[in-house]
Parts: structure tokens; C-alpha cells; sequence
């Protein structure tokens, strides 16, 4: 009986040493694409879904990948380079220091723009401003770096978008690229940060297409019957929208023939920025290689253009539903180059946003809604005024900016003023106003009589180096800005629920409705990708999205 299990074993094992062994794959997407859409509110695509032409846009995530219908922003403010930043290094302005578009820093004393460089040139353009931008002053690395690293530094990594920190922060500090559009002369530039002395012969060429100026010839008329617009938007025109193409062009069409040869900025508030952006990324993809070997590329690509659109239009607007009806087929002709370029299953991509938006305040208070409308200039303004008739150097306030009150301290040091008295005066003025909802001392956040999940957005968006030493918080539907228009920058839902869609490789199809936050998306990449989470993460993967 044993020589017969001897030789049964010998038999079986003769067997699986004749068959082949079975091929390891590579599991890993070659590509990831990351997306991010300037000011998306997470009910668009709800409230557009049914005027969409194709289902290979917005609607190829929503029934062939994972949807997080509940994604939300987990600190203030929530403004654009806050929210790219995030996306990219799954960190808060506490950590990766990018507390604003702009923020006046305590230790410079002066003002700041995000991905301000004054070592670094224009690449494109030669001695424009423009150029002189790097990622110098994120404190952390970001899912570009740590895919560099995890791959000695052969993985390809690349930024697009018509806003320099769109592109800029998103690639990463070790980026091969970034690109982005210069509105004074119409054409993609970069910065000698990245090494180089000139764009690639790709880029040169699209720019001496001159794209912009047949994109005005063509002006900007509506995707759909107007009676879609009628239905589901505002009146089309309304004396409380700006006017980005002059003071007569109040409504559909919009005849941008005037612009062609000059004024290259205003493209940006059509939908024609992201054909620019996604022109761009066609060729960056095809002519870099991206996704062409086993090595995992990163792009990231973020659309502009709805940002401009909805600062000047309005969530409501007629602009901002045909805008997104065109947006959805850039979506869809994406898709299809990545399927051609890369391969179907080879590639993952998600799409979310650095921030959404409030209603117009006129339209909402036409409506009876709740709704204002507060500077930082004014806030400035009042303070000084204060100041000056209880006996005070209005000079004591250094600056005002994304609601941070900063005070001189040097000034305090000189005039023997203190913090508490400065603190008090402030306070007692600004919480007296309509607008205002509290005042806090950034510094005894935790302490301050305010609900627990509001205090820990402060918190994560506070840098002593570059916050203020007091915040005003607007009551809802208050907005940064003027009477026309609109702004975002706030905790409230409007600002802070964003959409996070994600399809391609190791994804696993469904509707997430679990709460999770913009911090999770780097840490959800690079445990798709296997790799390290950028340094200062704080988020955490959402598994229910991976296979």
C-alpha cells in the first residue's frame, strides 16, 4: 500500500512538472491620470447626467468604476493650490505649508504666491514672470516623488493645466515637467526648475498652431436646445454675472472674434481652456511615451477653465451646465486616446476637485436663501478704521488674506500693544457685523467654543509661518467677493463636497456613500501602485474603490 502512494505521488508530481508554469503579470497600471476639475461641485454630475451626449464621459466612471459620492474637503480654506496640493500629497496646509493661492508670510513679511521662484527662469517666453515658478514651497513630497523613488527614478511624471499651480504642484518636486499657459501671449510655458532650457520641439509646435485664435473665431454657442438650459438653470442673463468678454456680451452666443491676436486671457473663461489643456496632454502622452512600458507614468491634467466660469457665471448659469456638456466629450475623446496610447486595462484614472462653489449671493437671496458677500480688503479696511479712532496705528494689521487677520508683531513689540488687547478689539468689532460667524484665535483653536469637526479644519489649515493669527468665519452663503460673481474658500458644503470618481485598472466597480476626505486620494494611489504614501499623509486608502 505505501509503494502504491509512493508511486501515486511520483505520478501526480511528473504531471505538474510537464505542465508550463503559469505567467506572473504585472498587475500595476503603466498610467496613472489624475484629473482634477477647478471648482466641481460633487451634485453636477447628478444635476447634468440626463444632458450629457455620451456615456464615456463623466458617466464612464459613474457605471464602469467606483463613485465617492460623499468626498469632502478637511480643512479651510478651500481654495485652488490648497486643494491640488492635497490631492497630490494626501496631507492639509498644516503639513504641506500651501495655506492659500497666496498667504503673507510672518517669517518674509510680504505676501506670497504659491509657487513663487525668484532662482528659477520662463521656459517658453523668455524674462516672463510667468516662468518663474517651482514647487519649492511644498513641505512634502507628493505621489510623483514617491513613484520616482520607488522606481529609481525612471518613472516619467508630468503636469498640465492652464493655472500654474494646477500643474506645478500636482507633478511634484521631482517632476520631468510641468506646462502651463501664459495668457499674454497665448502660448504653454514652463520653468528652467525642471532642467531645461527650451520646451520639447511637441510643444513648440502646438503653440505656433495658434489654437487660441481659431477657437475665438468659432465662438462659444450652446451644446443643447435652450429649452434644457431654460429648465434647469437661471435666466441667461443677469445684471448680477461679470462680464469676462466685455460689458455688451451679456448672453448666448458669445462672439469672441474681437479677442483673436490679442487678450489671449480670456480664453480661459470659455470652454476652450480645456480643449487647450487637453490638446496639450494628447501630445505630452503620445510624444513623452507615457504608459508605453512596464514602469508606471503619472499625468496629471487639471482643468481650469470651469473655475473662471464659475466665478463669473455662477453655479446656476446657463455657461456653467454648457461648459460641463462639453467637458464630458473632452472626457470622452480622453478616454479613447488613453485606450488607443496605453491600452484598455492599462491605465487608471481618477477625477476629483481642489474645491466647489457657493451660489451668486444675489441669486441666492433672490430666492430667500441665506447669502453675503465680504472682502479682505474691506475687512482690512474696518479694522484700520477701528484702530485709528480708539488711538491706534492701523499698521498694526499686516495683511488680510484668505480670512486670516495678520498682526504686525514687530509694530505690537514697538507701541507695547498686546495680543489680547489686539485679540479683544478685533473680535468685539468683526462679530457684531451680519456676515461674520465667529472670530478665532488661530493659535487656541482647539479651545474655541465651535463644533469639534470645524476646529480640526482650522487646525489642518493652520502653519504658523504662514497663517494669520486670527480667522473670521462667514456665516453660510457669505462669499469672498463683490456683488457680481461668486467665490469659494469656506468649510460649509457647497465649498467642501467635491466629487472623487475613479476607472481603470484595480478598481473595483460600485457607489461608496461611506464618508472620506480629499486627503485619502494619494494614499488610495500609492497602495493601487504598491509604493510609499507621499510624506506627510494624513489620509487613509479607500479600499472599497480597489480590487
Amino acid at each position: 500500500m505505501r509503494l502504491l502512494v509512493l508511486f501515486s505521488f511520483f505520478i501526480v508530481s511528473l504531471n505538474l512538472s510537464a505542465q508550463k508554469p503559469t505567467p506572473v503579470t504585472n498587475s500595476k497600471p503603466k498610467l496613472v491620470v489624475g484629473i482634477v476639475v477647478d471648482q466641481m461641485r460633487w451634485d453636477y454630475i447628478n444635476n447634468f447626467k440626463p444632458y450629457f451626449k455620451t456615456q464615456n464621459g463623466f458617466l464612464k466612471f459613474v457605471n464602469e468604476g467606483a463613485s465617492c459620492n460623499n468626498n469632502l474637503i478637511s480643512y479651510v480654506p478651500t481654495v485652488t493650490a490648497c486643494g491640488h496640493t492635497a490631492v497630490y500629497t494626501g496631507a492639509t496646509p498644516a503639513i504641506h505649508g500651501i495655506t492659500g493661492n497666496s498667504w503673507y508670510d510672518n517669517v518674509l513679511q510680504r505676501v506670497v504666491y504659491c509657487t513663487e521662484d525668484a532662482s528659477v527662469q520662463s521656459v517658453g517666453v523668455e524674462n516672463s514672470p510667468a516662468g518663474k515658478m517651482s514647487p519649492k514651497n511644498v513641505w512634502t513630497t507628493t505621489i510623483g516623488d514617491e513613484l520616482k523613488l520607488a522606481t529609481n527614478f525612471k518613472s516619467k511624471v508630468f503636469g498640465v493645466s492652464l493655472k500654474d499651480r494646477g500643474a506645478i504642484i500636482p507633478a511634484g518636486h521631482s517632476a520631468d515637467a510641468a506646462y502651463w499657459y501664459d495668457s499674454k501671449t497665448g502660448k504653454f510655458i514652463s520653468s528652467s526648475y525642471y532642467g531645461k532650457t527650451s520646451l520639447p520641439n511637441w510643444l513648440n509646435a502646438y503653440n505656433s498652431s495658434n489654437k487660441v485664435d481659431s477657437f475665438y473665431k468659432l465662438g462659444w454657442a450652446l451644446s443643447l436646445p435652450k429649452t434644457v438650459y431654460e429648465a434647469n438653470c437661471d435666466t441667461d442673463e443677469n445684471d448680477y454675472e461679470a462680464n469676462p468678454f466685455g460689458i455688451d456680451a451679456k448672453g448666448f452666443p458669445y462672439d469672441l472674434k474681437k479677442f483673436i491676436g490679442k487678450e489671449y486671457g480670456k480664453i480661459s473663461s470659455t470652454p476652450y481652456g480645456n480643449n487647450l489643456v487637453f490638446d496639450v496632454a494628447q501630445q505630452l502622452l503620445i510624444n513623452e511615451k507615457l504608459g508605453t512600458d512596464d514602469i508606471t507614468d503619472l499625468l496629471a491634467v487639471s482643468f481650469s477653465s470651469p473655475d473662471y466660469i464659475g466665478h463669473a457665471f455662477g453655479p446656476n448659469s446657463w455657461e456653467v451646465l454648457d461648459n460641463y456638456i462639453k467637458l464630458d466629450e473632452i472626457l470622452a475623446q480622453f478616454f479613447a486616446l488613453l485606450d488607443k496610447q496605453v491600452g484598455k486595462n492599462n491605465y487608471t484614472v481618477f477625477l476629483t476637485a481642489d474645491h466647489a462653489v457657493a451660489p451668486i449671493p444675489a441669486y441666492a437671496q433672490k430666492h430667500k436663501m441665506p447669502a453675503g458677500a465680504i472682502t479682505d480688503n474691506g475687512v482690512k479696511t474696518d479694522i484700520g478704521k477701528m484702530l485709528t479712532a480708539k488711538g491706534l496705528n492701523p499698521s498694526l494689521i499686516s495683511a488680510v488674506t484668505e480670512y486670516n487677520i495678520h498682526f504686525n508683531h514687530p509694530l505690537m513689540d514697538s507701541l507695547g500693544v498686546s495680543q489680547e488687547k489686539l485679540v479683544t478689539l478685533i473680535t468685539n468689532l468683526l462679530e457684531q457685523k451680519n456676515d461674520i460667524l465667529q472670530v478665532i484665535e488661530l493659535r487656541k483653536t482647539a479651545m474655541a467654543p465651535f463644533p469639534q469637526e470645524i476646529r480640526e479644519r482650522i487646525i489642518n489649515g493652520f502653519a504658523p509661518q504662514r497663517s494669520g493669527d486670527l480667522l473670521f468665519i462667514t456665516k453660510s452663503g457669505v462669499v469672498g467677493g463683490g456683488y457680481k460673481g461668486t467665490g469659494h474658500g469656506v468649510f460649509y458644503n457647497y465649498d467642501a463636497h467635491i466629487p472623487l470618481l475613479w476607472y481603470g485598472n484595480g478598481i473595483k466597480k460600485g457607489q461608496i456613500n461611506s464618508i472620506n476626505y480629499m486627503t485619502d486620494i494619494a494614499p488610495t494611489v500609492t497602495t493601487l501602485l504598491g509604493i510609499q504614501m507621499p510624506s506627510g499623509t494624513l489620509g487613509k486608502p479607500i479600499l472599497e474603490v480597489l480590487k
